[in-house]
């Protein structure tokens, strides 16, 4: 099935947004870009935010972010109520941030993955199902206001 998804980040995520970008492409998937349009240097908020915001309005399906640790950008993302980034360096983290957390934001760390293992990241994510049950009732209970 076709997603929409939106895909943002850093000057340090760059190289990987584009390489991710010709996968879900291959995959086809649809996507939005918000940015950085190069690797001059910027500040991953002013990315972040509106790719978060498209994830909350249900404008895109999920959102990919990368920047050099994925710490910067995850903790961005999450500052959204409805949003579960999930920061990631493993294919098996990646299926778990959505079998278990239904994470809606993969957060890639682009200075300690490999594009092989970002690519795998990208497609175990949005293959895996959230398995509900038991981690529907954890998930509601992760919004405080």
């Amino acid at each position: 099935m076709a997603l929409t998804i939106a895909i943002g980040g850093d000057h340090a995520g760059y190289t990987y947004k584009a390489m991710l970008k010709e996968v879900l492409a291959g995959l086809g998937h649809q996507i939005r870009d918000f940015g950085p349009d190069s690797e001059a240097s910027v500040d991953y908020p002013d990315h972040v935010h509106p790719l978060a915001k498209a994830v909350v309005n249900k404008e895109v399906d999920f959102g990919i972010l990368i920047c050099g640790s994925g710490n910067g950008v995850a903790i961005t993302a999450n500052k959204y109520q409805e949003i579960r980034a999930a920061l990631c360096w493993q294919v098996d983290l990646a299926e778990l941030a959505r079998q278990h957390n239904n994470a809606n934001v993969l957060c890639i760390p682009a200075r300690f993955v490999s594009e092989d293992v970002a690519k795998e990241m990208v497609r175990a994510f949005l293959q895996t199902e959230f398995e509900g049950g038991r981690h529907q009732t954890r998930v509601d209970k992760i919004a405080t206001c």
